[in-house]
């Protein structure tokens, strides 16, 4: 017996020698802010998880969002979980989903604290977030939204991806528990310093300029119903079961999301070939080159045959667009459909997930949040396109809005929350969170995504859009890492501030929100809500600075002053009294006390 535990007491004494010599790190989800350790946020190099020192690591963050350690009472509580449209790529912050979200529903909950905590990133796929649910179980959501599937394939750890761990998913879900051992991490580490000498990691930096979608792919060959195709979806099923079971059991209600992306306007980035005779391929190039007047009816038949015989994904994409050219939606979705579902290359989900997404939402105490058919209910025959979709899934700012308001409208009619005052989606629309400058950065990323593989055989120059404005310029110096969203939301601040008061509030409230530890920039937007008339806005951001600086009489009165325009007394008299146990001879303060007591006396409450 002795004999046997010999082993199990070695590897147990060099993990407990490790752990006391602090070798090996953990990369916590959630990480204190240091300015404020009453606030966390999700820590921004979380990937570096999944990868050992001095291995290629994907260029991929959170974005910053922070909340309270301790969760407010009667606060709002919400997490989002998914990859990089989840995360609001190419935009950024208050572009997701989430960002949206937390926006409008501050709006809709004007008493109550709200946090929307973002936890995507690009590139990462069910696995990542099995990896993250028991942490964020620990911070106490009322509800966790899920946007996800596309990732499956090519995302980290994915069955066709360059960043996996395992051959199988069982190995995976074995590695995602290891690599908390200290043991563990030091056999990889010593098996990357081998794998990955310095020579290739001077390789790696010189290949830093590319985009994530051009290195990623390992296996960029994976036919409909093949074994690799079937392990992603198998993998997605699995995962995805695994991760509701933990918010189940916990009475966590999930909202969970079908998927979208560009069915019209992106052809397959990988197709087997068709066998045409000269004929045909005369009439495939008709099509490929939009002479649609110059293939019959009896053309397309043929081509038809053909196509599904080979599987070629680009010929059923050409059938698609002629029937698009006839008005015949349905056949054109239809044919648009299996292109996708036939395209090699891995980047969009295939149905099968959606269909996964759809009957996982009929459990108990999950919601489907229908995005894709939002979507398709807004364009013309269903079609979802260059509309709301920059390039093969990345929707753009009314994409992203879409995805928003369609979870906003399911959580208000699943009644998860009393009291709401509902934002008509027209409102919402008119103020998305997002700053000018973000506009054209996120322009400028896709114009370089598209230039580089699988939307082109070689990497090209980027074809930036023009520059038109104080806006664009700082875009254009974000895009080249030269300014920050705070610099962004500095410069909106500026520029707007005499003649935009819609567009200066909006940079306020967001410059605020983004920095919750800086009490000054509560107060101001506090101060900018009042003098617009947003009155009911305001106690927010008076609150927050206060909760930063309890005594400070200014914020005092402000409160005060905004719960008296409110015509809410008992409240402004709350703050007042505050400010005079602090100061008793302030004169701001007295004026208010002397202006509700006559109002008192004159019977008003």
């Amino acid at each position: 017996m002795v004999t046997l535990l010999i082993p199990f007491l070695f590897f147990a004494g060099v993990e407990w020698g490790l752990r006391v010599a602090d070798y090996g790190r953990d990369y916590p989800l959630f990480i204190e802010n240091p300015p404020a350790p009453d606030l966390l946020l999700p820590r921004p190099d979380i990937v570096k998880r999944y990868f050992p020192e001095g291995a290629p690591t994907p260029s991929v963050t959170i974005e910053v969002n922070f909340f309270k350690k301790q969760k407010p009472k009667d606060g709002i509580r919400l997490f989002v979980q998914g990859g990089s449209s989840a995360a609001g790529f190419p935009y950024g912050y208050g572009a997701s989903p989430a960002g949206m979200l937390d926006y409008r529903l501050k709006q809709s909950f004007p008493d109550r604290p709200v946090e929307v905590i973002n936890t995507a990133l690009s590139a990462v796929n069910s696995y990542t977030m099995l990896d993250f649910a028991d942490e964020i179980i620990e911070q106490s959501p009322d509800a966790v939204l899920i946007y996800a599937g596309h990732n499956e394939y090519l995302g980290i750890l994915g069955v066709g991806s360059a960043y996996t761990a395992a051959n199988s998913q069982a190995a995976t879900l074995l590695y995602l528990k290891l690599r908390k051992m200290r043991i563990f991490q030091l056999m990889q580490n010593v098996y990357a310093s081998f794998k990955y000498p310095q020579s290739g990691l001077d390789e790696e930096k010189s290949e830093a300029s590319r985009t994530f979608m051009s290195k990623v792919a390992k296996h960029k060959n994976i036919p409909l119903e093949s074994d690799l195709f079937q392990q992603g979806v198998e993998q997605f099923r699995t995962n995805l079961g695994l991760l509701l079971d933990k918010y189940q059991r916990e009475g966590i209600p999930v909202y969970l999301a079908t998927i979208a992306s560009n069915l019209k306007d992106q052809p397959p980035f990988s197709s087997n070939q068709a066998s045409l005779t000269s004929e045909m391929a005369e009439w495939v190039d008709h099509l490929r080159h939009r002479r649609f007047d110059r293939v019959s009816d009896g053309n397309v038949a043929a081509l038809d045959k053909v196509a599904k015989d080979s599987d070629s994904a680009d010929i059923l994409y050409l059938i698609g667009q002629w029937h698009l050219k006839q008005e015949n939606f349905g056949a054109a979705k239809q044919y648009f459909e299996l292109a996708k579902d036939h395209d090699l290359l891995r980047f969009r989900a295939p149905n099968a997930m959606n269909e996964i997404i759809r009957e996982f939402a009929e459990r108990d105490g999950v919601t489907l949040v229908d995005v894709e058919r939002a979507m398709a209910r807004q364009l013309p025959g269903g079609l979802i396109g260059k509309e709301l979709m920059l390039e093969h899934l990345h929707p753009n700012l009314n994409g992203y809005f879409l995805i928003a308001d369609t979870f906003y409208r399911r959580m208000y009619e699943s009644k998860i929350f009393n009291n709401w005052k509902f934002v008509p989606s027209e409102s919402a629309l008119k103020e998305l969170p997002v700053l000018p400058p973000q506009r054209y950065l996120g322009e400028a990323k896709i114009a370089q995504l598209v230039a580089d593989y699988p939307f082109v055989k070689t990497k090209q120059e980027p074809e930036l859009p023009a520059v038109k404005g104080w806006a664009d310029a700082l875009g254009l110096k974000a895009f080249k890492k030269q300014a920050n969203w705070i610099d962004m939301a500095n410069a909106t601040i500026q520029q707007t501030q005499e003649n935009e008061p819609g567009e200066f509030a909006k940079a306020v409230k967001l410059l605020a929100e983004a920095l919750p530890h800086d009490a000054n920039l509560s107060y101001q937007a506090g101060l900018v809500l009042l003098k617009g008339g947003r009155v009911v806005e305001a106690p927010r951001y008076l609150l927050k600075a206060l909760d930063r600086q309890p005594e400070n009489v200014a914020y005092l009165n402000a409160l005060c002053f905004a719960y008296f325009e409110m015509k809410n007394l008992s409240k402004a008299e709350m703050w007042v009294d505050k400010a005079l146990q602090i100061a008793p001879n302030d004169e701001t303060a007295l004026e208010n006390k002397a202006v509700i007591n006559r109002l008192k006396a004159r019977g008003f409450r």
